[in-house]
């Protein structure tokens, strides 16, 4: 009984200890809800930085893409992203779409947005350059009557491997349900580097892919050293898009998993207990 009783603290012991591991002040708010601070902006057809038109804003502490001094949008596509790359990672927003898409916004991006993974940095792209090269995990809001899902997989310059396949599709849906009008949508990303990463949309997961690689088309003007297809993605940058239908982000956090990445069972049981968390389905 005595040996058992030890084994029991013991066990808990470990459970505190993790626990402790991805408690709040483990998390990195890359949005703080206040400025733009640790963000760099890229415009198509404008320079680094030129924040045109103030598409990104922050607005009643919400991180808000709005299009209120445009006359037409013109394809100016737009990116704001993080300052710091990241490797392995679980990656959580909280969006909703409002209003109306801006005067010459093409039909498929009304209600569409995403969060960009493994991508190039903004100093890499060219003024002209249209998307980041990068694996878009592609937000898309509904349109009040027909089925839409949300958490897809866009791939910008990129390519994927999906059940031991090459896919060179540029989208591929997901079995997310649709989410109509204004409401705030959960979506997370689960990125181990350039093995495995999952699209989670409010707790369950909607697609899986693995041997995230640079290739294919579906991006426009990029500079040639930096597009160098076949190379597997271990590591990139965070950003978020501007498609022509205003968007607010209340949170952008990242939990960072690169501690964990070389020692297996400590990465399953911090995973577990994100999952846990969040209540996350497999």
């Amino acid at each position: 009984m005595k040996r058992v009783l030890t084994v029991l603290l013991l066990l808990a012991g470990l459970q505190s200890s993790a626990q402790k591991e991805i408690a709040p002040n483990k998390w990195l708010q890359l949005f703080n809800g206040k400025d733009l601070h640790d963000w760099d902006i890229k415009i198509t057809g404008h320079d680094l930085n030129d924040n045109f038109g103030n598409t990104f804003s922050v607005q009643n502490g919400l991180l808000t893409v709005n299009y209120d001094k445009y006359d037409q949008f013109n394809e100016q596509y737009g990116h704001i992203f993080y300052k710091k790359n990241f490797s392995a990672y679980l990656v959580v927003v909280e969006y909703r779409f409002i209003g109306e898409q801006v005067k010459g916004g093409p039909g498929w991006a009304y209600r569409n947005s995403g969060v960009m993974l493994h991508g190039q940095r903004a100093a890499t792209m060219t003024k002209n350059q249209d998307f980041p090269i990068s694996l878009e995990e592609q937000l898309l809001g509904g349109n009040g009557k027909d089925p839409r899902s949300t958490g897809n997989l866009c791939t910008p310059g990129t390519n994927v491997v999906m059940n031991g396949k090459l896919i060179t599709d540029h989208c591929i849906t997901s079995t997310s349900k649709t989410y109509h009008g204004d409401q705030w949508v959960r979506v997370e990303a689960l990125v181990l580097r350039d093995s495995v990463i999952k699209h989670i949309v409010e707790g369950d997961t909607v697609i899986v892919y693995e041997k995230p690689q640079i290739g294919g088309g579906n991006v426009l003007h990029a500079d040639p050293a930096v597009k160098q297809d076949g190379k597997l993605l271990a590591e990139g940058s965070i950003s978020l898009q501007s498609e022509s239908h205003p968007v607010q982000f209340r949170k952008v956090e990242l939990f960072d998993l690169s501690p964990y990445i070389n020692d297996p069972a400590k990465l399953n049981k911090i995973l577990h207990l994100l999952q846990h968390r969040k209540g996350t389905k497999k």
